[in-house]
């Protein structure tokens, strides 16, 4: 041990005071008592290993445990490069504050940040537990943290007492504050995730095997997956997520490698979750199938789209698919009933006027209070679809809205504004939605769902529901030729002959729609879709047709040839070798013809009468 160290780490604590003072009086009774012949010049006396006893211990700044001075540097070196390991892995130092030592007087104590810097990487930017603005210890949790910062207990549905619904909406959307953090404050999807249900049990055992959880937009994917990761916390299991929008290949082998590891060293699992899994290609999916089968990882896909399309199926044979559903309107408004009662706004009955017989508390530091009437939660339910970021967007934008309002009008002239405080109505809901939230991709499942129901409502003479489903995909912002498009073939498919002219009627509906483009074409396609649902029905060419197909498919050996007498033949040499001869021209008979039309080994084949099985 060299002074100079002890100068560096005095502050630490006492006990560095006290080896230094007891190595300073060794070294003044060494300089009396002349040089050890043992020792190398300039180093101090050592003193036997049996007094090591004897020396003033002091107190490691990391672990806390008390060694004899002379030990105190190899352990502090062993300490330091162990938290720097243990750091990468989430692990922090104990919460303790640093006694600092007595300094003298006029004399400014240093700060302690440049020694616990090394260790302790965490927000404060290096400071220690004691300085301003660090953190005083590691008993603060994440989930505190983000309530003091966003105004709201994270899945908890109580207000944060003393602040006032304006300063509760600022910051991060409350679809995300409000984000459930264990399964009983999990809303909907009962069928899934109901009591005694496969996934719940696995879930609470903390046994969770690869998931692609498929659904909707606002069916709770996303929130599943943020309680599988709060459940992982209390299993040392490792969480990792990624969103396939963003991240590449080299960033999932990375997070491999890292699973790798934990897993080799460590016996510590790793869950990995990909956001919008449907955006990697298929190269980068058969990326995690190794590592899957092997257990490296437990994998868990979110996506909005049909599995059996986007996914990998080698990567599906190896992961459970989950089917999430559009949440109920029952749901809906559960969500949406804690979210008001998280924010202190008190809800208004049919009968109920503004005074404290609402359900739910007030704000209390708001200048006055907010209330919501109970229909325009019930209409905002209904609107959203079934999704539930849409409908608490949909409700924080309406609250946004009707407070900046009661801000800046006088609260005797704003509209919806009485003089007991701000009441959020049920148009102010939907003029914060402007319309119906419509669930429609036109490159997704949805798309194709919709289009084979207005087929099939069409086939069933039921021209109701077919006015239904074209209105379902026009609305929702699909392409009008493509509904023209398989217009033009239903024509032919399902109607045929039974009325010629809804072909004629299908093409018709096709130019209209490219003349004039939505809206205006919107009526067209709806007289095109009425018609053919009235129309009669007969797949007999479709059926025909089918068995033509279905006979050439069959055969075997090679094709049979085209009779002679069918054959054109422009030249003398085709004439010299058969072509047309004896070909019997019909129109210029007046009785029917006979002639034989199909090759040799199909006479007498009847394929309208030909029934497939």
């Amino acid at each position: 041990m060299q002074p100079g160290s002890l100068r560096l780490l005095r502050p630490l604590g006492a006990g560095w005071a006290a080896a230094g003072a007891d190595y300073s009086s060794r070294r003044a009774a060494g300089a009396e008592g002349g040089r050890s012949r043992f020792l190398p010049r300039r180093c101090p006396p050592r003193e036997p290993m049996e007094g090591a006893e004897e020396e003033a211990a002091v107190r490691c700044p990391v672990c806390l445990r008390e060694l004899p001075g002379a030990l105190i540097n190899s352990h502090l070196d062993r300490c330091l490069q162990a938290g720097e390991g243990d750091a990468e892995r989430g692990w922090s130092p104990p919460s303790k504050k640093p006694r600092l030592a007595a300094a003298p007087s006029g004399e400014t104590t240093p700060a302690a940040a440049p020694v616990f810097s090394l260790f302790n990487k965490g927000r404060g930017g290096g400071q220690s537990p004691g300085a301003p603005g660090g953190r005083s210890g590691a008993g603060r949790g994440d989930a505190a943290e983000k309530a003091e910062e966003g105004g709201l207990a994270l899945g908890g549905g109580t207000a944060l007492r003393g602040a006032s619904v304006a300063q509760k909406l600022e910051g991060k959307p409350l679809a995300d504050r409000l984000r459930p953090d264990t399964l009983r404050d999990y809303v909907g999807q009962e069928r899934v995730l109901g009591a005694q249900t496969l996934l719940r049990s696995l879930l609470e055992s903390h046994e969770i095997p690869s998931l692609i959880l498929w659904g909707p937009p606002g069916c709770g994917k996303t929130t599943l997956a943020h309680i599988i990761a709060n459940s992982s916390k209390k299993t040392g299991t490792r969480f990792v997520t990624l969103s396939a929008t963003s991240a590449k290949t080299n960033d999932v082998r990375d997070v491999i490698s890292q699973a790798q590891n934990e897993k080799r060293l460590f016996k510590r699992k790793t869950i990995l979750f990909i956001d919008e899994i449907h955006r990697f290609n298929k190269s980068q999916q058969d990326t995690f199938l190794p590592h899957v089968e092997c257990g490296t990882v437990t994998l868990i896909g979110a996506t909005t789209e049909n599995p059996s399309f986007q996914v990998n199926a080698a990567l599906l044979s190896r992961c459970r698919v989950i089917v999430l559903e559009k949440l109920s309107a029952e749901a809906m408004e559960a969500i949406l009933m804690r979210a008001v009662r998280s924010l202190g706004v008190q809800v208004l009955g049919k009968d109920d006027q503004h005074d404290s017989s609402a359900t739910g508390s007030g704000s209390e530091s708001s200048e006055f209070p907010v209330y919501i009437e109970e229909k325009a939660l019930s209409t905002l339910a209904y609107l959203c679809d079934g999704d539930a970021r849409t409908g608490l967007n949909g409700l924080q934008l309406a609250l946004q809205a009707r407070l900046a309002a009661g801000k800046t009008t006088p609260l005797s002239t704003a509209k919806g504004c009485s003089a007991d405080g701000v009441v959020i109505t049920e148009e102010h809901v939907k003029e914060g939605l402007q319309r119906s939230h419509i669930l429609y991709d036109r490159a997704g499942e949805e798309h194709y769902n919709c289009i084979s129901a207005l087929h099939k409502s069409m086939r069933g003479s039921d021209e109701n529901a077919s006015l239904y489903w074209l209105a379902r995909m026009l609305e929702g912002g699909e392409d009008p030729l493509y509904v023209a498009r398989r217009l033009v073939r239903f024509a032919s498919e399902d109607i045929g002959l039974a009325d010629p002219l809804a072909l004629t009627q299908a093409v018709a509906a096709y130019q209209g729609c490219h003349f004039i483009g939505m809206p205006e074409c919107e009526v067209i396609l709806a007289q095109c879709v009425v018609y053919f649902a009235r129309a009669p029905k007969s797949i007999e060419v479709y059926r025909a047709y089918s068995n033509v197909k279905e006979c050439l498919r069959m055969h075997t050996g090679p094709l049979p040839p085209v009779p002679l007498h069918l054959r054109n033949a422009p030249t003398r040499l085709m004439k010299n070798l058969g072509y047309g001869k004896g070909y019997k021209y019909n129109p210029m008979y007046k009785e029917p013809v006979e002639q034989d039309y199909l090759p040799e080994e199909l006479k007498g084949m009847d394929f309208f009468k030909e029934q497939k099985t």
